[in-house]
Parts: C-alpha cells; structure tokens; sequence
C-alpha cells in the first residue's frame, strides 16, 4: 500500500520564479496558432477559467461559433461520465469528425483536451483512443503522445514522483485509498499513474515504459531535458506530469508547446489546471454576490445535492446549519417505482416553489446512500444513475417560479440540470465563487435566463466550502 503523506511534503521543493515562468508561458501561447477545444466529461471542468464560453451541443453551428470566437479555447460539455461506453464512443467520433470539418472550412489547426476527473473516474483511455483515430485519420498525422495530468490545486489534488494524491486536511491520500477509487463504474486499484496506465489499458501500455516529467526537472527549469524528454515520445506512448502547484504545470506547458514547434502532435487528458495554463488565461478574484446578481427579484434560491460522496454529504450537514435556508429531501430510491418516483417528483417540486416565493432557499438532496440492487451490473448502476439524474433535473426544470440562483452539487446533477433544466445550449463562464467552485452566466435562450448557476462538483473543497458558496449568495 502506498504510503500516506503529510501537506509538509508541499514545501519541500525548492520555489519557481512564478513571474518569469509565467513571461516564458505566454511567449510560447503567442506563437501558438493552434484553436484549443475542451470535451468535458462533466461542467465541472471550468473551475479554473473565465470569460470562456461552454457548449452544451455540438452541432456544426456551435462548434464554429467556438471556433471564430477570439478566446484561445473553448468547452463542449459531453457529459459523457454519465454514458455507456457505446454511447461514449459515438458522441466522441461525433465531435471529432464535426471539429475536423470546422477546422478545415475555418483552415484552422486545434488541440483537443479530454477534460475529466481529478481523481481519476471516467472512461479512460476509451475517449482519447477515439479521439486519437479520428484526428490520424482526418488530419493525417500520427498522434504521438498522450499527456497524463489530473493534478488541480484548487480540489487539493497532487502528483508526486508518478503518485497521484487526493488532500485531506493535513493528509495527502495515494488516489486509489479514497472513496473515489471504489467507485462502482469507474473504479480502479493504482494510485500510481505509470500503474494506473497498465491497469486501464489492459496492460497494453506498461508503466515501465511511461514517460515522467519530474518535479525535480521542473524546480531545476531543466525545460530542454523536459523538451528532449517529449521529442522521444512516440507510438502514442503516455506521458505523466508531475505537480503540486500551477507553476509547475506552466513550466511543463512551456516544454510541451516547444516539442510541438518540433512537429510534434499531443493529445491530453486531464484536470481542469492544465486547461487554463495552456490557454494562457489570467488570474481573477473570487467572484461577489454583486457581480453575480443581475437580477433581484426577492426569490429564494434553490440547491440540488445528487452527489452521494461522503464529502458532500459532511457538506451539505454544514450548509444546513444556515438560517434562511430548508431541507427538502427526495427520496431517490423510489427510481424503482415509475409512479411513486414521479409522485415524488411532483411533491418536492411544490415544496420548494413555496420557499422560493417566500424568499427561503430550498436545499433538496438525494438519499444519501445508493440503492443497492441484487445481482446489479457495471451498466445498471450506471442507467439507475441516469434515471436518478432525470429525476433531480427535473426539479428545477418542473419550476415555474424563478429562483434567484442556481447550486447544483455533483457532476452529473449539474450538467443535466444545466443543458436538460435550464435548456442551456452556450453559457459563459463568470468565474469562481470559491477556489475550484465555476459559475455559469446562463443566456437568453435558457429557461431562467442570466442567473448564476453555481456548480459545484461532488469531490471539491472542505466540509465547510458549500456553506460558505451560498453563504454568499442568500
């Protein structure tokens, strides 16, 4: 078993010039002509940008708008977590045929990013396998390497010598000890990522043969060995970064965009940190109430927790604790009874139209255990899931009263609830409420259209986070 660490392991490297990292960056992002197009797995995936816009389709149209827009880089929401392998396959052939197309009437070159999960849940290496064939085959050149990176600073997620931790408190937890590893579809036994490689793609990659970028290359700005490191890189071999903090993500950026001058071709799977480095997009304050607020109507707001981790649940215990706000709990179980789970629906969306107009904020959440069905297979957890999602979208999307605000908490929660509730087919990021936690600016097309919509992902911030998110808000 991978050995726990302390946070004091953090501080004993030595310290990056950050301004001067930081110029070398945007000298190569300026030489960059290449458009950067981001699939996420789920809306969470914004937590570290601004000013961006997200697409919830990806229609021809759309994913020219997100072309022709001047920002270096747009989202296309997949939400593909929430799917079936099959049905993964086909959206993401999809999207990379339509993304080829555009790129070619535009006469545009692009990257493209496979956003996921900082703890390492989703379907991997299935999403940039596709990805890769269609990009070979309609760009005619080779993919050489796959970028490995789900460090996020901001959700405490760090890799150190190949292993990837998950903070808590004063912990530093190897990835496959936490409930995340457990997970029922996308679980996985390897904490080390050169390991977690070979257990992923059957042992077709080993992880003897994985390529790191070390923090030690990376506090030593030993950028040309890095640089020579990726010049190697062939055959769609795998590539492991190494971080603790954003610095060291720019310095390994800075290698990559230099080996990419080289003639060579990159795909990435990733966390959110190394979407905003290659982006090359600016820091920007914690989001105020007076920035989000552009309407006032004297309504309460609304919050739907379907996230089941045990984090959320200790979070929601704490937002509870809130005057001015009221729980309203669903029971979810009732997924196996088509009639009862509507009739449940139904009830709880009148609750909380109620405390709207009086001004409250309705806190509803699912049962905090899964349902647990004899003899249940890998697809069936996932369908009851979905079934489950459908149930607590339609919460919001049931309303007829506006809210003052949206919080969705969970992945899948908050994309359905996003593109399904509030019919959201381009939004804009605003920015951060807290660290890691993005708000969406929902637009004139939506069904409530230009409140926030916080969205905050199952596995970010402490106990006390979501609290202080509304806190700011009621």
């Amino acid at each position: 078993m991978t050995k726990i660490l302390t946070t004091e392991k953090l501080s004993e490297y030595p310290k990056l010039d950050e301004k001067e990292v930081g110029r070398l960056l945007q000298d190569e992002v300026k030489k960059s002509n290449k458009k950067i197009v981001i699939l996420d797995d789920d809306p969470t995936g914004v937590q570290t940008v601004h000013d961006i816009s997200v697409f919830t389709h990806w229609d021809k149209d759309s994913i020219k708008e997100g072309f022709k827009e001047d920002s270096p880089l747009f989202y296309i929401l997949t939400n593909s977590r929430s799917m079936t392998e099959e049905r993964t396959t086909q959206v993401h052939n999809n999207i990379a045929q339509t993304v080829s197309e555009v790129a070619d009437d535009l006469d545009e070159e692009y990257l493209i990013i496979s956003r996921s999960d900082s703890t390492l849940r989703g379907h991997y290496p299935l999403e940039t396998e596709v990805l890769a064939e269609n990009i070979e085959k309609n760009e005619g050149y080779k993919i050489d390497g796959e970028i490995i990176c789900p460090f996020f600073e901001e959700g405490g997620r760090y890799t150190i010598n190949d292993i990837h931790y998950v903070a808590d408190e004063e912990q530093l937890i190897p990835a496959a000890q936490t409930e995340f590893a457990k997970d029922k579809t996308f679980g996985y036994s390897y904490s080390d990522l050169k390991k977690y490689v070979e257990e992923k793609t059957n042992g077709k990659y080993k992880a003897a043969d994985v390529v790191s970028i070390s923090l030690e290359d990376i506090r030593a700005l030993n950028i040309d060995k890095i640089v020579n490191q990726l010049l190697e890189v062939s055959n769609y071999n795998k590539v492991v970064l190494n971080a603790i903090n954003n610095t060291d993500i720019k310095v390994s950026v800075i290698a990559i965009y230099r080996a990419m001058l080289q003639g060579k071709h990159f795909i990435f799977r990733s966390g959110a940190a190394l979407v905003k480095e290659i982006g090359g997009i600016s820091e920007k304050p914690l989001l105020t109430k007076e920035e989000m607020e552009q309407t006032n109507s004297g309504n309460g707001g609304v919050v739907v927790v379907g996230s089941h981790t045990e984090k959320t649940t200790r979070q929601l215990n704490h937002l509870l604790e809130l005057e001015n706000v009221e729980p309203i709990e669903f029971n979810s179980d009732l997924v196996v009874e088509k009639e009862k789970f509507q009739e449940e629906i139904d009830r709880v969306v009148n609750e909380i139209e109620e405390l709207i107009k009086k001004g409250k904020t309705a806190v509803t959440f699912t049962n905090r255990k899964l349902l647990e069905v004899k003899n249940d297979t890998k697809e069936d957890v996932l369908k009851r899931s979905v079934q489950i999602s459908d149930g607590v979208q339609s919460l919001v999307g049931n309303l007829s009263v506006t809210p003052g605000f949206i919080v969705a908490k969970g992945g899948i929660t908050s994309s359905d609830i996003g593109s399904k509730a509030l019919q959201v087919k381009k939004a804009n990021v605003m920015g951060q409420i807290q660290p890691g936690i993005p708000v969406w600016e929902t637009l004139g097309e939506s069904k409530f259209p230009h409140i926030p919509y916080v969205i905050f992902p199952g596995n970010t911030g402490n106990d006390y986070t979501l609290k202080k998110a509304v806190s700011i808000l009621v």
